[in-house]
């Protein structure tokens, strides 16, 4: 048996044989130099260095508390039950920030009433807010808040009352 390179099929055969075998010995760089182009784009922030992990954890009022960024670490905030790492977010939620207030609380009724005074805070040692008596459209703000930090900062755990765990 033969090849014939005579006929197109055979030819395109052929270059795409020794294309894929250039591929298996000389493979391209595997570590690229800077951060691709396309993945820029879908950032609003850049980090110069990820931040260290942090693990999904339950989180009481108290236990949330300590993360108010004021000793230069983590700044989490709470919506509706859920903690967000919003470290990134220093400059707004730091404690020098606009929102500073909500670093390390529950800022659910903040969030729905658009008030980011220090009133609409529930004590740490007092129970969740249960915001039964928010309206629907307070309900819909909160809710718009969760999805924007839903997309932008990291969930990184769950608020439960402080007898809880």
């Amino acid at each position: 048996m033969s090849f014939n390179l005579s006929t197109p099929l055979n030819t395109a055969l052929l270059v795409y044989i020794l294309y894929q075998a250039q591929r298996i010995f000389f493979p391209p760089n595997q570590i690229p130099e800077q951060t691709p182009s396309e993945f820029k784009s879908a950032y609003s922030w850049m980090p110069k260095l990820h931040p260290p992990t942090l693990l999904f954890t339950t989180f009481t009022p108290k236990t949330l508390e300590p993360y108010n960024g004021k000793d230069g670490g983590r700044i989490l905030l709470a919506i509706d039950g859920t903690v967000f790492d919003v470290t990134a977010g220093r400059n707004f939620y730091g404690p020098e920030g606009m929102y500073g207030n909500f670093a390390g609380r529950d800022a659910s009724r903040g969030m729905a009433k658009q008030s980011f005074d220090r009133e609409m805070l529930t004590d740490v040692d007092k129970p969740l807010d249960k915001l039964q008596d928010l309206s629907p459209e307070e309900i819909e703000n909160m809710r718009g808040w969760f999805e924007h930090f839903s997309s932008k900062y990291i969930v990184c755990g769950r608020l439960v009352e402080n007898d809880a765990i």
